[in-house]
């Protein structure tokens, strides 16, 4: 078999009108899958097999689970990739922004993981699901504090579901770094560089192809993992100095 022929998979991506999400979208539809993807407003641009949903909801996420089983007749990936949220201080952030910022990046792939898992269950082959969080959740994140709380809990949720929902349902989680395109970010290159060992931020695409292969029967053993995306993690700024004197130089 193939590994990462999905002919006849049904996958379901929320948050996958564009960005992070629509690349992925895209790597599934370019292995064979049949993909519904879903998000809070219409797409601008066509898009196949799309559902407008809020996931924060539990009946709108148990109805994206409906929607995907009525066309595709099963579901055997999801990749729960909605999330963000704005740049604020947490001193003078509203409590209502924290809990919304909570709810989406971590209650809401709660919500879409229980409804889907209760089709993987029951159906030959089981299920895969996906997290994507962030760095954000595995070191200080100052400036988005409930955001890198949020994805902290989103990590240690994949490890707990993949605990109870084995061996049907792998769960496993992609830990991204700073990605080009990156709505809620506005990267300096030149930051980037210095700060990070690969030197750039990670195209959408590097990111869909770690969800791929997690989903993928080349991860048939791996369940409640977290695979950084990072380019090698983040150089600690009073190292700045080591680093000049230890890194290679740049090939242009």
């Amino acid at each position: 078999m193939e590994p990462f022929d999905f002919t006849g998979r049904g996958v379901v991506v929320t948050g996958g009108t564009r960005g992070v999400g629509a690349a992925i979208a895209s790597a599934f539809l370019a292995a064979g899958a049949r993909v519904l993807v879903c998000g809070r407003t219409q797409p601008s641009s066509v898009v196949p097999d799309f559902v407008q949903a809020d996931v924060r909801d539990p009946g709108q996420a148990a109805a994206l689970v409906a929607a995907a089983i009525d066309r595709f007749g099963r579901l055997d990936v999801l990749v729960n990739n909605a999330g963000g949220g704005p740049p604020v201080a947490a001193a003078s952030a509203s409590p209502r922004l924290h809990a919304k910022i909570v709810e989406l990046n971590l209650v809401a792939p709660l919500h879409v993981a229980q409804a889907a898992n209760t089709i993987m269950q029951q159906q030959p082959g089981g299920g895969a699901i996906v997290m994507v969080g962030s760095v954000s959740g595995t070191r200080p994140s100052p400036g988005s504090a409930a955001y890198g709380a949020a994805k902290a809990g989103l990590h240690h949720l994949a490890t707990s579901l993949a605990a109870e929902w084995a061996p049907a349902v792998r769960v496993n989680s992609v830990v991204p770094g700073p990605v080009v395109g990156d709505a809620g970010l506005q990267l300096d290159p030149a930051a980037v560089a210095r700060t990070v060992p690969l030197g750039r931020p990670a195209t959408p695409a590097e990111v869909a192809g770690v969800c791929l292969m997690l989903a993928s029967p080349l991860a048939s053993y791996v369940t409640g993992a977290a695979v950084a995306v990072h380019g090698g993690g983040e150089w600690p700024g009073y190292l700045a100095d080591v680093r000049a004197q230890v890194s290679p130089p740049t090939q242009v």
